[in-house]
Protein backbone atom coordinates (compact mmCIF):
# COMPACT_ATOMS: atom_id res chain seq x y z
CA UNK A 1 0.00 0.00 0.00
CA UNK A 2 1.21 3.74 -0.73
CA UNK A 3 0.05 6.72 0.62
CA UNK A 4 1.26 9.65 -1.61
CA UNK A 5 0.41 13.12 -1.20
CA UNK A 6 -2.67 14.61 -3.33
CA UNK A 7 -2.37 18.18 -2.15
CA UNK A 8 -1.71 20.18 0.59
CA UNK A 9 -2.21 23.89 2.37
CA UNK A 10 -2.04 25.67 5.46
CA UNK A 11 -4.80 27.76 7.48
CA UNK A 12 -4.26 30.59 9.16
CA UNK A 13 -4.68 29.16 12.67
CA UNK A 14 -4.53 25.32 14.71
CA UNK A 15 -6.70 23.15 11.93
CA UNK A 16 -9.72 22.76 13.96
CA UNK A 17 -12.02 20.39 12.54
CA UNK A 18 -12.02 19.02 8.91
CA UNK A 19 -15.06 17.41 7.13
CA UNK A 20 -15.70 15.98 3.67
CA UNK A 21 -19.22 16.96 1.74
CA UNK A 22 -21.26 14.33 1.16
CA UNK A 23 -20.27 13.86 -2.35
CA UNK A 24 -16.81 13.81 -2.05
CA UNK A 25 -16.33 17.05 -3.95
CA UNK A 26 -15.31 19.02 -1.10
CA UNK A 27 -13.35 19.47 2.06
CA UNK A 28 -14.26 21.67 4.63
CA UNK A 29 -11.79 23.07 6.71
CA UNK A 30 -12.14 25.27 9.97
CA UNK A 31 -9.16 27.65 12.19
CA UNK A 32 -9.87 27.38 14.91
CA UNK A 33 -9.27 31.84 14.19
CA UNK A 34 -12.79 31.85 12.83
CA UNK A 35 -12.27 30.94 8.79
CA UNK A 36 -13.73 28.27 7.33
CA UNK A 37 -12.19 27.14 3.53
CA UNK A 38 -13.76 24.88 1.01
CA UNK A 39 -11.55 23.30 -0.98
CA UNK A 40 -11.69 21.23 -4.19
CA UNK A 41 -10.73 17.55 -3.52
CA UNK A 42 -9.47 17.16 -7.18
CA UNK A 43 -6.43 20.07 -6.68
CA UNK A 44 -7.02 21.62 -3.55
CA UNK A 45 -8.37 24.64 -4.70
CA UNK A 46 -9.83 26.95 -2.29
CA UNK A 47 -13.49 27.16 -3.85
CA UNK A 48 -14.78 29.07 -1.16
CA UNK A 49 -13.35 31.63 1.94
CA UNK A 50 -16.32 31.93 4.40
CA UNK A 51 -16.09 34.44 7.35
CA UNK A 52 -16.91 31.75 9.92
CA UNK A 53 -17.73 33.01 13.79
CA UNK A 54 -15.42 35.91 14.31
CA UNK A 55 -14.22 34.63 17.97
CA UNK A 56 -13.62 31.81 16.12
CA UNK A 57 -14.96 28.08 14.80
CA UNK A 58 -15.10 24.79 16.57
CA UNK A 59 -17.14 22.24 14.51
CA UNK A 60 -18.47 22.01 11.45
CA UNK A 61 -20.94 19.62 10.33
CA UNK A 62 -22.88 18.61 6.71
CA UNK A 63 -26.38 18.17 5.94
CA UNK A 64 -26.17 14.36 4.86
CA UNK A 65 -28.33 14.55 2.38
CA UNK A 66 -26.78 17.58 0.69
CA UNK A 67 -23.53 18.67 -0.56
CA UNK A 68 -24.85 22.24 -0.63
CA UNK A 69 -25.45 23.00 3.53
CA UNK A 70 -23.27 23.02 6.15
CA UNK A 71 -23.76 24.02 9.29
CA UNK A 72 -20.99 25.24 11.61
CA UNK A 73 -20.91 26.24 16.03
CA UNK A 74 -18.63 28.65 17.34
CA UNK A 75 -17.37 30.41 20.52
CA UNK A 76 -19.88 33.38 19.66
CA UNK A 77 -22.40 31.24 20.68
CA UNK A 78 -23.83 31.15 17.47
CA UNK A 79 -25.11 28.29 14.53
CA UNK A 80 -24.35 29.51 11.05
CA UNK A 81 -25.78 27.60 7.66
CA UNK A 82 -23.64 28.14 5.10
CA UNK A 83 -24.79 27.78 1.42
CA UNK A 84 -21.40 25.75 -0.08
CA UNK A 85 -22.03 26.14 -3.57
CA UNK A 86 -22.45 29.56 -3.78
CA UNK A 87 -20.03 30.18 -0.51
CA UNK A 88 -22.66 32.29 0.97
CA UNK A 89 -24.09 32.65 4.60
CA UNK A 90 -28.27 31.72 4.75
CA UNK A 91 -29.04 31.63 8.32
CA UNK A 92 -27.80 32.14 12.10
CA UNK A 93 -29.39 30.70 14.83
CA UNK A 94 -27.93 32.25 18.25
CA UNK A 95 -28.03 29.63 21.40
CA UNK A 96 -26.49 32.13 23.95
CA UNK A 97 -23.71 32.68 25.54
CA UNK A 98 -21.60 29.72 25.62
CA UNK A 99 -19.62 28.50 23.14
CA UNK A 100 -21.39 25.87 20.64
CA UNK A 101 -19.30 22.95 20.59
CA UNK A 102 -21.14 20.14 19.34
CA UNK A 103 -22.80 19.69 16.28
CA UNK A 104 -25.05 16.31 14.88
CA UNK A 105 -27.24 16.28 11.99
CA UNK A 106 -30.57 13.53 12.04
CA UNK A 107 -32.23 13.97 8.36
CA UNK A 108 -32.39 17.31 8.00
CA UNK A 109 -32.63 18.52 11.64
CA UNK A 110 -29.45 20.30 13.04
CA UNK A 111 -28.75 19.26 17.03
CA UNK A 112 -26.58 21.54 18.63
CA UNK A 113 -25.02 21.80 22.11
CA UNK A 114 -23.76 25.42 23.67
CA UNK A 115 -22.92 24.93 27.61
CA UNK A 116 -25.63 22.91 29.03
CA UNK A 117 -28.14 23.74 26.48
CA UNK A 118 -29.45 21.65 23.51
CA UNK A 119 -31.11 22.87 20.65
CA UNK A 120 -32.88 21.00 17.14
CA UNK A 121 -32.40 23.58 14.17
CA UNK A 122 -34.26 23.63 10.69
CA UNK A 123 -31.90 24.23 8.14
CA UNK A 124 -33.15 27.89 7.91
CA UNK A 125 -32.11 28.81 11.45
CA UNK A 126 -35.13 28.66 12.97
CA UNK A 127 -35.49 26.54 16.28
CA UNK A 128 -37.80 23.53 15.88
CA UNK A 129 -37.21 22.33 19.77
CA UNK A 130 -35.06 23.81 22.98
CA UNK A 131 -34.72 20.89 25.40
CA UNK A 132 -34.15 20.71 28.76
CA UNK A 133 -30.80 21.99 30.31
CA UNK A 134 -28.38 19.11 30.77
CA UNK A 135 -27.47 18.74 34.24
CA UNK A 136 -23.22 19.95 33.18
CA UNK A 137 -22.18 21.34 29.85
CA UNK A 138 -22.82 18.72 26.95
CA UNK A 139 -19.46 17.17 26.57
CA UNK A 140 -20.33 14.87 23.19
CA UNK A 141 -22.85 14.74 20.73
CA UNK A 142 -23.70 11.72 18.50
CA UNK A 143 -26.77 10.84 16.13
CA UNK A 144 -27.70 7.49 15.62
CA UNK A 145 -27.15 6.29 12.03
CA UNK A 146 -30.61 4.55 12.00
CA UNK A 147 -32.10 8.37 12.67
CA UNK A 148 -33.95 7.12 15.67
CA UNK A 149 -32.70 9.25 18.32
CA UNK A 150 -29.53 11.55 19.08
CA UNK A 151 -27.14 11.07 22.51
CA UNK A 152 -25.97 14.05 24.59
CA UNK A 153 -23.25 13.11 26.82
CA UNK A 154 -22.24 15.19 30.15
CA UNK A 155 -20.89 14.43 33.58
CA UNK A 156 -22.82 12.13 34.90
CA UNK A 157 -24.56 10.34 32.48
CA UNK A 158 -25.84 10.11 28.65
CA UNK A 159 -29.35 10.93 27.80
CA UNK A 160 -30.95 9.57 24.51
CA UNK A 161 -33.66 12.09 22.85
CA UNK A 162 -35.91 11.31 20.03
CA UNK A 163 -35.08 12.58 16.90
CA UNK A 164 -38.40 13.47 15.51
CA UNK A 165 -40.81 14.40 18.09
CA UNK A 166 -37.55 15.27 20.86
CA UNK A 167 -38.77 13.33 23.77
CA UNK A 168 -36.44 11.12 26.17
CA UNK A 169 -35.88 7.87 25.68
CA UNK A 170 -33.34 6.26 27.81
CA UNK A 171 -31.41 7.94 30.41
CA UNK A 172 -27.52 6.10 31.24
CA UNK A 173 -26.33 7.21 34.53
CA UNK A 174 -22.27 7.09 34.48
CA UNK A 175 -20.31 8.40 37.42
CA UNK A 176 -17.64 10.23 35.46
CA UNK A 177 -16.81 12.67 32.51
CA UNK A 178 -17.31 11.54 29.41
CA UNK A 179 -15.32 13.19 26.22
CA UNK A 180 -16.58 11.36 23.21
CA UNK A 181 -19.62 9.16 22.01
CA UNK A 182 -19.95 6.94 18.95
CA UNK A 183 -22.67 4.92 17.14
CA UNK A 184 -21.80 1.46 15.65
CA UNK A 185 -22.85 1.76 11.94
CA UNK A 186 -25.48 -0.96 12.65
CA UNK A 187 -27.25 1.39 15.65
CA UNK A 188 -26.92 -1.34 18.27
CA UNK A 189 -24.06 0.10 19.89
CA UNK A 190 -23.21 2.97 21.59
CA UNK A 191 -19.71 4.19 23.18
CA UNK A 192 -18.36 6.86 25.26
CA UNK A 193 -14.74 7.44 25.84
CA UNK A 194 -14.38 8.56 29.46
CA UNK A 195 -12.12 10.50 31.57
CA UNK A 196 -11.53 7.90 34.40
CA UNK A 197 -10.01 6.59 31.81
CA UNK A 198 -11.68 3.56 30.62
CA UNK A 199 -14.81 3.19 27.39
CA UNK A 200 -17.55 2.05 28.12
CA UNK A 201 -20.36 0.48 26.04
CA UNK A 202 -24.29 0.39 25.93
CA UNK A 203 -26.83 -1.25 23.90
CA UNK A 204 -29.91 1.16 24.18
CA UNK A 205 -32.47 -1.65 23.06
CA UNK A 206 -31.83 -4.53 25.84
CA UNK A 207 -30.35 -2.00 28.36
CA UNK A 208 -26.89 -4.34 28.08
CA UNK A 209 -23.68 -2.26 29.18
CA UNK A 210 -19.95 -3.68 28.87
CA UNK A 211 -17.16 -1.57 30.54
CA UNK A 212 -13.27 -1.84 29.61
CA UNK A 213 -10.89 0.19 31.34
CA UNK A 214 -6.85 0.29 31.92
CA UNK A 215 -6.19 2.42 29.27
CA UNK A 216 -2.85 5.01 30.33
CA UNK A 217 -5.17 7.79 30.20
CA UNK A 218 -8.28 9.81 29.26
CA UNK A 219 -9.91 8.47 25.80
CA UNK A 220 -10.93 11.34 23.06
CA UNK A 221 -11.15 9.13 20.64
CA UNK A 222 -13.34 6.47 18.88
CA UNK A 223 -14.17 4.96 15.24
CA UNK A 224 -15.97 2.02 14.23
CA UNK A 225 -15.45 0.28 11.38
CA UNK A 226 -18.20 0.31 8.69
CA UNK A 227 -19.26 -3.39 9.22
CA UNK A 228 -19.41 -2.34 12.93
CA UNK A 229 -17.04 -5.35 14.05
CA UNK A 230 -13.87 -3.02 15.11
CA UNK A 231 -14.09 -0.39 17.62
CA UNK A 232 -10.85 1.38 17.61
CA UNK A 233 -9.95 3.59 20.71
CA UNK A 234 -7.04 6.07 21.63
CA UNK A 235 -6.46 6.42 25.32
CA UNK A 236 -2.37 6.23 25.36
CA UNK A 237 0.36 5.45 22.58
CA UNK A 238 -1.53 2.28 20.91
CA UNK A 239 -4.51 2.40 18.96
CA UNK A 240 -6.34 -0.02 20.75
CA UNK A 241 -9.07 -2.43 19.11
CA UNK A 242 -11.77 -4.09 20.12
CA UNK A 243 -14.19 -6.88 18.46
CA UNK A 244 -17.70 -6.29 18.84
CA UNK A 245 -18.96 -9.08 16.89
CA UNK A 246 -21.68 -11.67 18.96
CA UNK A 247 -21.72 -10.71 22.76
CA UNK A 248 -19.31 -7.98 22.50
CA UNK A 249 -15.50 -7.05 23.90
CA UNK A 250 -15.78 -7.55 27.17
CA UNK A 251 -13.72 -10.62 28.15
CA UNK A 252 -11.91 -10.61 25.07
CA UNK A 253 -8.23 -9.38 24.58
CA UNK A 254 -8.08 -6.17 22.19
CA UNK A 255 -5.74 -6.01 19.19
CA UNK A 256 -2.68 -3.18 20.10
CA UNK A 257 -1.35 -1.54 17.38
CA UNK A 258 1.64 0.55 18.63
CA UNK A 259 2.82 3.96 18.41
CA UNK A 260 5.79 5.80 19.73
CA UNK A 261 3.75 8.60 20.91
CA UNK A 262 0.63 9.08 22.13
CA UNK A 263 -2.39 8.31 19.66
CA UNK A 264 -4.24 11.75 18.73
CA UNK A 265 -6.74 10.30 16.22
CA UNK A 266 -8.56 7.66 14.62
CA UNK A 267 -10.54 6.71 11.83
CA UNK A 268 -11.84 4.08 10.00
CA UNK A 269 -12.86 4.34 6.44
CA UNK A 270 -16.37 4.70 5.53
CA UNK A 271 -17.09 1.56 3.41
CA UNK A 272 -13.68 -0.63 3.55
CA UNK A 273 -11.94 -1.74 6.64
CA UNK A 274 -8.67 0.51 7.02
CA UNK A 275 -7.80 2.42 10.11
CA UNK A 276 -5.85 5.86 9.83
CA UNK A 277 -4.42 6.29 13.71
CA UNK A 278 -2.50 9.57 14.38
CA UNK A 279 -0.08 10.47 17.12
CA UNK A 280 1.18 13.26 19.03
CA UNK A 281 4.90 13.00 17.18
CA UNK A 282 3.23 13.63 13.70
CA UNK A 283 2.88 10.28 12.90
CA UNK A 284 0.14 8.64 10.73
CA UNK A 285 -0.43 5.22 10.46
CA UNK A 286 -2.86 2.74 8.44
CA UNK A 287 -3.58 -0.77 9.46
CA UNK A 288 -5.55 -3.87 8.43
CA UNK A 289 -7.16 -5.01 11.54
CA UNK A 290 -8.04 -8.52 10.38
CA UNK A 291 -4.56 -9.56 8.73
CA UNK A 292 -2.04 -11.24 10.94
CA UNK A 293 0.63 -8.35 10.41
CA UNK A 294 -1.74 -5.29 10.26
CA UNK A 295 0.35 -2.40 9.35
CA UNK A 296 0.06 -1.11 6.11
CA UNK A 297 2.27 2.25 5.67
CA UNK A 298 3.52 4.57 7.77
CA UNK A 299 4.20 8.92 7.02
CA UNK A 300 5.58 11.36 9.33
CA UNK A 301 3.72 14.97 9.33
CA UNK A 302 5.58 17.75 10.90
CA UNK A 303 3.23 18.53 13.11
CA UNK A 304 1.03 16.23 15.42
CA UNK A 305 -2.60 15.99 13.70
CA UNK A 306 -6.24 17.11 15.10
CA UNK A 307 -8.16 15.49 12.41
CA UNK A 308 -8.10 12.28 10.56
CA UNK A 309 -11.31 12.00 8.16
CA UNK A 310 -11.45 10.02 5.13
CA UNK A 311 -13.31 11.01 1.87
CA UNK A 312 -16.83 8.91 1.46
CA UNK A 313 -15.05 7.05 -1.36
CA UNK A 314 -12.46 5.92 1.11
CA UNK A 315 -9.60 7.43 -1.70
CA UNK A 316 -8.57 10.00 0.34
CA UNK A 317 -7.56 10.63 3.68
CA UNK A 318 -6.81 14.35 5.14
CA UNK A 319 -5.05 15.51 7.97
CA UNK A 320 -5.97 18.63 9.84
CA UNK A 321 -2.73 19.64 12.09
CA UNK A 322 -1.94 21.74 15.12
CA UNK A 323 -0.39 24.61 13.26
CA UNK A 324 -2.83 25.15 10.47
CA UNK A 325 -1.57 22.45 7.87
CA UNK A 326 -4.21 20.55 5.57
CA UNK A 327 -2.52 17.65 4.11
CA UNK A 328 -4.53 15.40 1.92
CA UNK A 329 -2.96 11.37 1.01
CA UNK A 330 -4.43 9.52 -2.03
CA UNK A 331 -4.27 5.89 -0.22
CA UNK A 332 -3.57 3.16 -3.27
CA UNK A 333 -3.13 -0.42 -3.21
Amino acid sequence: MQLTKHWATTLDDYAIDLAWSPDGHLLAAASAAGPISLFAATDGARRHELPGHPEGTNCLAWQPASSALLATGGQDGTVKFWDAAAGQHTATAALGAAWVEHLAWSRTILFAAAGRKLTALRADGTVAHTFADANKSITALAAQPAAGCVAAAHFGGVQLWDADDFLIQKTFPYANGIHALVWSPDSKWLVSGNQDPSVHLWIPETDVELHMSGYESKVKHLSYDHASRWLATGGGRDACIWDCAGAGPEGREPAMLPHEAPVCAVAFQNTHSLLASASLDGVVQIWSPERAKPLRATVKMPHAATKLIWSPDDRLLAIGSEKGAVYVLKCES
